[in-house]
């Protein structure tokens, strides 16, 4: 798909890079802040949250390593089914360790609600969110995240790690997605 093509596929710019970069670094100091001297495990929740995490992790001074889980509960629908359904588990162990789960965006909180309920039951020291996006007037269940980047509207919104038909995932900036694309 060439630029030009793009950009008439958007609506507006909500975020951009430079300033998702710039909270990050922010949300980083916090983290390492907060982690120094302890057992800490970056969770990324895939796909979305591969941008996220990698901007993330670079971003801080502490030693975290990372594992990924897939968990699906939209289907092929554009809708969470609230039914969810692991596609890729953790490779380690959370006995013991802070797990921070790291996502590009809290929508509904279904899927994370129960993602956090599931790693509750795994033996973690601690449990805490940290999210580059949140759309408080999407939400049907209250998660906690510790780690907000950015509020931001109840509209479709597409580009760093979130899609929309698994395009749009690489813009930097997140934006709008214009209607005449998916209606």
């Amino acid at each position: 798909m060439r630029a030009a093509d793009i950009q008439a596929d958007l609506d507006r710019v909500l975020v951009t890079d430079e300033q998702i970069q710039e909270k990050l670094a922010e949300l980083a100091a916090r983290v390492d802040a907060d982690y120094a001297g302890k057992d800490v495990l970056l969770v990324g929740v895939l796909k979305g949250a591969i941008m996220v995490m990698a901007d993330f992790a670079r971003h801080l001074t502490i030693d975290a390593p990372m594992d990924w889980m897939a968990v699906s509960s939209y289907g092929a629908s554009t809708k969470s089914s609230g039914v969810v359904q692991i596609r890729k588990d953790l490779d380690t162990p959370l006995e013991g360790k802070h797990v921070l789960v790291v996502e590009d965006i809290i929508d509904s909180g279904l899927t994370l609600s129960w993602l956090l309920d599931h790693f509750g039951t795994r033996g973690a020291a601690s449990i805490e969110v940290l999210t580059a996006f949140r759309k408080p007037d999407a939400m049907k269940v209250d998660i906690d995240a510790k780690y907000v980047g950015f509020d931001i509207p109840n509209e479709f919104v597409i580009g760093y790690g979130l899609d929309y038909a698994e395009r749009y995932r690489g813009l930097r900036d997140v934006a709008v997605l214009a209607p005449h694309v998916y209606q």
